[in-house]
């Protein structure tokens, strides 16, 4: 049994990977360049792709390459980058790997909105400047937690550990998610809205938890933002594309938006060309430190990447060996899988 991995998560040696793979199995290790394999024939022969990053796409046109393949798995969560169809017309299923990096990215969207709604960024750079600026009622955006509402767009596994943790602080925790059933919300408590309108309309601090997809592209554009009270705090540690970035840019500058806590972007890599980027770069005045952006790092924990290296290869090998076909994205698509 061959497996191709492209983008391998591990440092040194694939340790991880092999043990959870167990015997009988041949781990090929690629590298891709630009979002591709250098060499197209890697993708031909092998039993499975354990594809560890986004960055590495997997078109129509490479899928057609799969011979024999008889899964895809996906190191993460998100399967934006892989056609879904063309892998179920051939009989490929897609598995993510969506039980890793929830308490992650759950405490880093939960970080980014308390550093926003307490000024801690705008804080430190006034003080670092001098000591002029040592004075706490100079930040008027500043606020108590306690009472703030907090609007979930989507309520999965990572939504569901945020609102926790944003209820701990003794925040209104609100969501929208039309995908749950109804009554869902008597499990919880929290408030359930039945449009993103309305979830918008009452939101002080807005955290994007919800997949991409045709649905959700750009669905926090310029009517949305407006929707939000005056000086709302977005949050997004979901996917860059449900976000319009230029709108988020808008809206900073006229001040309606009050701060934006950015892990996630439709071109990653950021654009150094980017209007906004450019502003936030040279720290210029009128952003204040409103903006605060981090390297799609939301996931990210020595304990997170273990998790993923070993359950990815554990869920793909588990269906290879036993037919047991866990997390599978495509199956609207599948048709007699290999």
């Amino acid at each position: 049994m061959k497996i191709l991995v492209i983008d391998p998560l591990y440092d040194t040696v694939p340790d991880v990977e092999e043990a959870a793979a167990g015997p009988g199995v041949e781990l090929v290790f690629r590298r891709s360049v630009q979002g591709t394999l250098p060499d197209p024939g890697d993708y031909a022969g092998v039993d499975a792709v354990l594809n560890c990053r986004s960055a590495h796409r997997l078109p129509a046109e490479i899928i057609a390459q799969l011979d024999r393949c008889r899964c895809i798995a996906q190191g993460g969560v998100g399967y934006g980058h892989v056609d879904l169809k063309a892998a179920g017309e051939r009989g490929i299923p897609v598995i993510n790997t969506p039980d890793y990096g929830t308490t992650e990215v759950a405490d880093h969207a939960v970080a980014l909105s308390l550093a926003l709604l307490r000024g801690i960024q705008a804080y430190d750079r006034r003080l670092r400047r001098s000591n002029d600026s040592w004075d706490a009622r100079l930040l008027k955006t500043v606020k108590r937690l306690g009472g703030v509402r907090v609007g979930l767009v989507g309520l999965g596994r990572i939504g569901t550990a945020a609102a926790r943790r944003f209820e701990a602080f003794g925040m209104k925790v609100g969501y929208y998610d039309p995908h749950l059933p109804v009554g869902h919300h008597l499990s919880h408590g929290w408030e359930r809205f039945d449009t993103l309108d309305a979830l918008l309309a009452r939101s002080d601090l807005l955290s994007i938890h919800c997949l991409l997809n045709e649905e959700t592209s750009r669905m926090i554009d310029a009517r949305a933002l407006a929707l939000l009270p005056e000086g709302a705090v977005l949050v997004n540690t979901a996917r860059g594309g449900i976000v319009d970035f230029a709108a988020v840019g808008d809206a900073l500058r006229s001040g309606h938006l009050g701060a934006a806590g950015l892990d996630v972007f439709e071109e990653e890599p950021l654009d150094r060309e980017d209007p906004l980027i450019r502003a936030w770069a040279a720290g210029e005045e009128w952003l204040d430190e409103r903006l605060v952006l981090t390297p799609h790092s939301a996931f990210y924990s020595t304990a997170s990447i273990l998790d993923i290296r070993r359950l990815s290869m554990t869920y793909l090998v588990d269906y290879l060996r036993n037919g047991r076909l866990r997390t599978c994205v495509n199956a609207q698509y599948l048709v007699h899988p290999r």
